[in-house]
């Protein structure tokens, strides 16, 4: 519980009381390797914390490819939030790519949040800013060649390439899984 409320607070101010109904209003919860947080064809209906373990953010294109969009690393929110504020059905997966350790809140507890603490949705807001703009595809772009997208994507998630699949990572990179193997032949 300590990183999700240090986390809270580099968005704002909370006095003690208000700390513990956070918590109060959270669960912790494991989610194994490659079980899913939110799927697609179902409303979201839970926001969650990584505290240990890596998620992917994923969907399927028109020819039934599997492509990774984004990986969401420890001290991060996660939520399909768009679909999970409007109640609408999700067009993408959450799933887990190592064992996970988070912490949850239900849709009514996090709208809980919202109506006892005065301030709750200026940090609110700001947490999912953050979680947007990394759910967002600012993933590799595809006019660079797949070399540079892979040393990119070295440099930007260091700790992700021996916890990740290789199969994702290609996904995330645009290349099969044969080139991102060549690839990473010819850079050692």
């Amino acid at each position: 519980m300590k990183e999700l409320i240090a986390y809270i607070l580099q968005f704002g101010s909370l006095n003690k009381q208000q700390i513990d109904l956070v918590i109060s209003k959270s669960k912790e919860f494991d989610l194994k390797k490659d079980a899913y947080f939110s799927e697609a064809g179902k409303v979201p209906k839970q926001v969650g914390f990584v505290v240990k373990g890596v998620v992917r953010g994923c969907y399927y294109n028109n020819k039934g490819e599997e492509i990774t969009r984004c990986f969401i690393r420890e001290n991060s929110l996660m939520v399909d939030y768009v679909n999970f504020e409007a109640d609408t059905v999700s067009s993408d997966y959450l799933q887990a790519c190592t064992d996970c350790k988070l912490i949850v809140f239900s849709k009514q507890n996090w709208e809980e949040l919202s109506k006892i603490i005065v301030g709750w949705d200026k940090i609110k807001n700001k947490m999912v800013q953050i979680c947007m703009h990394q759910k967002s595809r600012k993933g590799p772009v595809i006019s660079q060649d797949a070399t540079t997208r892979y040393l990119e994507f070295m440099e930007n998630y260091p700790t992700l390439l021996n916890r990740v699949p290789l199969a994702y990572i290609a996904s995330y990179l645009g290349v099969t899984q044969q080139s991102l193997s060549r690839i990473r032949k010819n850079i050692r």
